[in-house]
């Protein structure tokens, strides 16, 4: 802990002097990964040995990833084959950035109405009215399909293996016994988290062989059907296409959703077969010579855009790295983009007005910065309005003026070391774990060009399992809301994808890949990746040193999970921060607390041009793993 603590207060000190880049030889609790052939990191060792594998094989990095989507998949790490996939890509023949989106959508049925004839303000966190369709299938096969060199069953071979059975890890196991009391709510749940049922211990003990039969004769399904379209003389990507229509449309879909409907799911065949995965065009914006790209705005991503829009405006190396005067800036600039997407995200399938060009406008972002309390945190921080930024006037100027940051509760519980906050609650620690709620994340790249950044997510643990077909559905029909003042571009509706927090990012610069990077943790993601890139551009860190350097969480934005709740003025940040600045941020409004570490679980790769080699990144906690070659 002295060690620690050393470390930051000399980092902080060289920061404020302008001495950052000097420490990039400090030691680190990881080593760096270099590569100069190809380059795999994601969040479980056996995973990234699957990416490995592919590497092996001839494989690209988009047959690396996809093998690495697999097999986290099939370990619910933290999420399963029923869940979500988000990916960026960077096409070396096009020289251009692609978005995935495998989103899967809320099914018929699923109204506002419907969830509000039932009790609930928001859709429930678990259970099958909490699902939207699959969407990982469909993004693994049409990456593989589109972008990849290998068949689907090279690249689905480590995945079927661990469904026959793997060696469980620790992490996994214990969530199994962790949540057995409403696993055992669901027949098909029950049969695969729970081989003891009846015992002291009823899920697999840590280092027990896991065996998941229904999973594997899924996926040993989807190869069959692409091994006899080859031998009918399809060509490799129709193939692959030929096993995702079974998925969605053939026995699998079928069976996924009687399942469902069993456990009371309103899932029909027509969702599955009428749903797609979508490739489009991200967003970006630069910042001092970087491009940075996110996905559009079903998901959370622009608001790092938006954060850094606002920061170029600071002169943040000369604040110091994590002075509180930086600290207060960041928190700021967060609040502000955060506020945004809280009111103006959504599928822009069913919402053409968004005023997307207006918030990311640096114009609108220049203002947004002149807003700032210098001396104080705004607990009260609305969303702006961008649609003067795209002359025109605000269509929902009365929502707006309704808009009101959720108020905290009045018995805030301890969760890790605290300032001023009263005993632990179970509710408290219940809206943390929902903040910071599921995903994985997954990087890779290769010496032709080819890098990709996935984020995928749904279905953790306990999730329902569909049938007899072994695949956990995705719980992320709980972010969205049900009324518009809680979010007008959001409003839950069958065919609809919610707006979720999943949110993988690449950088270029100098039109060449920089950097790919992404983090599980829910609404922290891109608070996390915000931090990341500045202290990579701004400070001068390694990507090893950046994923573990100490980061600050907001709770003001209002969770996407849960209650969706906020906690105004309520800051995390790492043990190691100096006692001066911490009493500082007090004295500007500030609710503290302290965990070991903030950083969140991030990976990354980051492009040498200078000597043609890439740099490999996984957090110093959480059991994120990279192999380069």
């Amino acid at each position: 802990m002295r060690n620690r603590t050393l470390t930051a207060l000399l980092l902080a000190f060289a920061a404020t002097i302008g001495l950052a880049g000097s420490l990039s030889a400090q030691r680190t609790a990881r080593p760096p990964l270099h590569g100069r052939h190809w380059m795999a990191v994601t969040g479980k060792p056996l995973a990234a040995t699957a990416g490995a594998m592919m590497f092996a094989k001839g494989g690209n990095a988009i047959d690396a990833a996809c093998a690495m989507l697999g097999a986290v998949t099939t370990m619910w790490d933290v999420l399963s084959w029923g869940g979500e996939t988000q990916a960026l890509i960077y096409h070396p023949g096009l020289k251009k950035v692609i978005g995935i989106n495998a989103l899967g959508a809320a099914p018929t049925g699923a109204t506002a109405e419907f969830y509000r004839g039932k009790g609930y303000r928001y859709p429930p966190e678990f259970g099958p009215l909490a699902a939207v369709t699959p969407g990982t299938p469909g993004g693994l096969m049409t990456m593989l399909a589109e972008y990849g060199k290998l068949s689907l069953k090279e690249v689905l071979a480590p995945a079927i293996q661990m469904a026959d059975g793997y060696a469980i890890e620790a992490q996994t196991a214990n969530s199994m016994e962790a949540n057995k009391a409403r696993i055992k709510q669901w027949k098909y749940s029950k049969a695969v988290y729970l081989p003891h049922l009846g015992e002291r211990r009823e899920a697999p003990e840590p280092g027990e062989i896991f065996v998941q039969k229904d999973l594997a004769a899924t996926l040993r399904k989807l190869v069959e059907t692409e091994q006899a379209a080859l031998k009918a003389g399809k060509s490799r990507k129709d193939a692959i296409y030929a096993a995702y229509d079974r998925f969605y449309k053939g026995d699998i879909a079928k069976e996924i959703v009687r399942g469902v409907r069993e456990e009371g799911g309103l899932f029909t065949e027509q969702d599955l077969a009428n749903w797609k995965v979508k490739i489009e065009e991200p967003l970006s914006t630069s910042y001092k010579g970087v491009e940075v790209y996110k996905l559009q705005q079903w998901q959370q991503g622009p608001a790092l855009l938006q954060a850094l829009n606002i920061l170029e405006n600071a002169d943040l190396k000369g604040m110091g790295y994590n002075s509180a005067r930086y600290l207060h800036t960041v928190y700021q600039a967060m609040s502000m983009a955060f506020a945004d997407r809280d009111f103006y995200y959504g599928d822009p399938a069913f919402a053409k007005d968004q005023p997307m060009k207006g918030l990311l406008s640096k114009e609108y972002a220049k203002a947004r910065y002149g807003q700032i309390n210098w001396t104080r945190n705004d607990a009260g921080v609305k969303p702006g309005d961008p649609y003067p930024f795209e002359g025109r006037a605000n269509p929902l100027k009365a929502q707006l003026d309704a808009w009101t940051v959720l108020p905290a509760p009045t018995n805030l519980p301890r969760s890790g070391q605290q300032d001023r906050l009263p005993p632990a609650e179970t509710g408290d620690e219940a809206f943390k774990q929902a903040f910071y709620s599921g995903t994985t994340s997954i990087q890779a790249a290769d010496e032709e060009g080819w890098v990709i950044s996935v984020t995928p997510s749904g279905g953790w643990i306990p999730a329902v399992i569909a049938g007899n077909t072994g695949v956990g559905l995705s719980q992320r029909a709980q972010s969205f809301v049900t009324a518009p003042e809680d979010g007008p571009f959001n409003v839950i509706e069958p065919g609809k994808r919610p707006r979720v927090t999943l949110t993988p990012s690449l950088a270029l610069k100098d039109g060449a890949p920089y950097l790919a990077v992404s983090v599980q943790g829910g609404d922290s993601q891109d608070q996390n990746l915000l931090q990341f890139l500045l202290n990579v551009t701004e400070f001068g860190m390694t990507p090893q040193e950046a994923v573990e350097a100490p980061n600050i969480n907001s709770f003001q934005m209002r969770s996407s999970f849960g209650q969706h709740e906020s906690r105004p003025g309520r800051m995390l940040a790492a043990e190691s921060l100096p006692f001066y600045v911490r009493n500082e941020l007090r004295r500007m409004g500030y609710t503290m607390e302290y965990e070991e570490w903030t950083s969140g679980p991030i990976t990354a790769i980051l492009f040498d041009r200078k000597h043609k080699t890439m740099w490999g990144a996984a957090s110093n906690h959480g059991e994120d793993y990279g192999i380069g070659w």
